[in-house]
């Protein structure tokens, strides 16, 4: 059975349990009975019988991914209420029973339809519930489609992006992706805060399916998207049990694109070439390495010790080793430096040697002797690019053609077979990304996990609103002010705008303070 035709007998079961449950209801509001069971057309017909204006938005909110789950208890309770039953008691009931004590008003009570039913709530705690109500509706359409908070959780983009600040992700610039996972809780990702319970059930999932976006993803962008290989149950909970995650389940990542579909990439020494050329990145960019020092005498002392952080910027740590020191995550400016300090015998860049076979690398086969340093070329695949398939090159793809394009892959007796049939060629589906992190040392990226493909991709992160320290003593001294209200991209230091949303906030509080005023003066 096809996706298409099990969602239309999931539509179709839907349908078949509104009308028997409202049939009678829908007669004793002078409508005709066949009309609760004409899809779509019963929902415009019930938003009249409940007295909704704008009947059209609230069909449309029915069949929004996630929205529907807040919109469906609205209706309920709306629907028992147009006849009447405006008890607290069962107002509970019909939410606890997922509509179903809609079938015991329509069968068994003798009920009559409200006409021109008052929407306003009767008290202040039912005036407060639908403001909460239309405030998570409207949050999580603009949280699903349009913009999304995120947090920086990883030091893979240090000095562009800090641990701790606290992003607005842009889902309109690569085109907004609707969710898969159809019932989950609003506005929360892969697990529910503080429990480690799961937010959401496996099934039913739907297709895919991403609105145009008004910008393709561009070289050295910073992008967030669905970590391809994620199974765990909360991402900060490493030693966390694993699962199956749907794809936009799965833990959000931050990278730099530095590779784009149909690219030729080659890292060397730790700095990535496409087709040949080093990458040149933008100017609020900042690679980091890990360095090894020879030190003189002792090496060590408190003053050392005060101006290496000084000269590395204060980020990264460091490790003491009789008279060796690791410099880990440090800028190529900050090493030269360093290198010129009196204490300082030596210094050289310490990372795996070309050649040398890394652990966990991509694509983890013997036939490639990569690491973090040293690490290709690879051809990265685009929709319509057709590779030829071999023995040597099939752990480069195998991933991508099973898991990211749905097909059956094997390998058996040095024969290649999609879906049982063997192949010697395959023509991709989607565009693939190269996503890593500037701080080249101390980061999981690509290297690891290989290809991200355009499904995968979120969006991309447009502005700090907030910047957190938790290695800063004292509260005001742990909020960054200077990172508060600027841009991600950009040419540069970032500037700040928190002063001029703070002049915006105190006039939009005295202009509606001046309208109060004159509206009572008026009276």
């Amino acid at each position: 059975m096809t996706f298409t035709q099990a969602f239309l007998i999931f539509f179709l079961i839907v349908q078949l349990v509104h009308f028997l449950g409202t049939w009678k209801l829908y007669v004793k509001a002078g409508r005709k009975a066949w009309e609760a069971a004409v899809p779509i057309y019963n929902a415009f017909v019930l938003m009249r019988i409940i007295n909704r204006p704008k009947e059209w938005y609230w069909v449309i909110l029915l069949f929004v991914p996630i929205v529907q789950l807040i919109v469906f208890p609205v209706l309920w309770v709306e629907t028992i209420r147009s006849f009447g039953r405006t008890e607290r008691s069962e107002t509970i009931l019909v939410v606890l029973t997922l509509g179903l004590y809609i079938y015991y008003v329509n069968y068994m009570l003798d009920v009559e339809y409200v006409h021109e039913r008052s929407l306003k709530p009767r008290s202040a705690a039912g005036e407060w519930v639908a403001s909460i109500l239309f405030a998570v509706v409207a949050a999580t359409l603009v949280h699903t489609y349009v913009m999304q908070p995120f947090v920086i959780p990883t030091s893979s983009l240090e000095k562009t992006l800090l641990v701790g600040d606290f992003l607005f992700v842009s889902k309109i610039h690569y085109g907004a992706r609707t969710p898969m996972t159809s019932v989950a809780l609003p506005m929360v990702h892969d697990a529910i805060p503080f429990t480690g319970m799961k937010s959401y059930l496996k099934e039913p999932q739907l297709p895919y399916f991403r609105f145009p976006g008004f910008q393709s993803i561009e070289r050295n962008d910073i992008v967030v998207f669905n970590w391809p290989v994620d199974s765990l149950t909360v991402i900060d909970q490493p030693n966390s049990k694993t699962l199956y995650k749907p794809l936009d389940k799965r833990s959000n990542y931050v990278k730099r694109c530095v590779g784009l579909p149909g690219d030729k990439l080659e890292v060397r020494n730790g700095y990535v070439f496409i087709n040949g050329k080093q990458n040149v990145l933008p100017e609020r960019a900042k690679l980091q390495f890990n360095y090894k020092a020879k030190l003189k005498g002792q090496g060590f002392n408190d003053q050392y010790l005060h101006d290496a952080y000084d000269i590395t910027d204060g980020y990264g740590y460091l490790n003491r080793q009789g008279t060796e020191c690791i410099f880990n995550a440090i800028t190529d400016e900050a090493a030269a430096k360093l290198k010129n300090h009196p204490n300082v015998i030596s210094l050289e860049k310490y990372h795996p040697k070309e050649g040398e076979r890394g652990s966990k690398i991509f694509p983890n086969s013997n036939k490639f002797q990569w690491n973090t340093s040293f690490y290709g070329p690879i051809d990265i695949p685009y929709a319509g690019k057709t590779v030829e398939l071999t023995m040597d090159n099939i752990p480069l793809y195998k991933r991508a053609i099973g898991e990211y394009e749905g097909n059956n892959i094997t390998v058996e007796d040095n024969q290649i077979k999609i879906d049982g049939k063997v192949v010697t060629a395959y023509t991709f589906k989607q565009d693939y990304y190269w996503m890593m992190g500037d701080n080249r040392g101390n980061s999981q990226d690509a290297r690891s996990w290989g290809f991200v493909p355009f499904d995968h991709v979120l969006g991309k992160p447009v502005f700090i609103w907030m910047s957190w320290d938790t290695n800063a003593k004292g509260f005001f001294n742990k909020i960054r002010w200077d990172r508060m209200f600027t841009t991600v991209s950009g040419d540069g230091e970032p500037v700040s705008y928190f002063k001029y949303f703070l002049i915006l906030l105190a006039a939009w509080f005295g202009f509606s303070y001046y309208r109060k005023r004159k509206k009572e003066a008026s009276k």
